[in-house]
């Protein structure tokens, strides 16, 4: 008989610490790593649930008018359905 021993580790902070709310992961350039933000608590963490900062002003701001420019992009007209040939298999 041949025993394995399992160990399991937490490898994505996904729910918060303080108000149990969804974390989602935000990609910075300047850093290797995501950061984990919940929205609700305004802060982020690092991959081993550690705080690392606040969510300031300025990156609401920016996250706000991505959203809102994404958004006057996307159309929301239905695109026109193909018509098929009859008679053809």
């Amino acid at each position: 008989m041949i025993q394995i021993e399992v160990k399991i580790e937490k490898t994505m902070p996904l729910l918060c610490k303080e108000c149990n709310g969804r974390r989602f992961p935000i990609a910075f350039p300047e850093q290797r790593d995501a950061l984990w933000l919940c929205e609700k608590c305004k802060n982020f963490v690092d991959i081993k649930d550690e705080f690392v900062r606040e969510w300031t002003e300025e990156e609401m701001n920016q996250n706000k008018t991505k959203l809102e420019n994404f958004q006057k992009e996307v159309t929301s007209e239905k695109t026109p359905e193909i018509k098929r040939r009859s008679g053809v298999n």
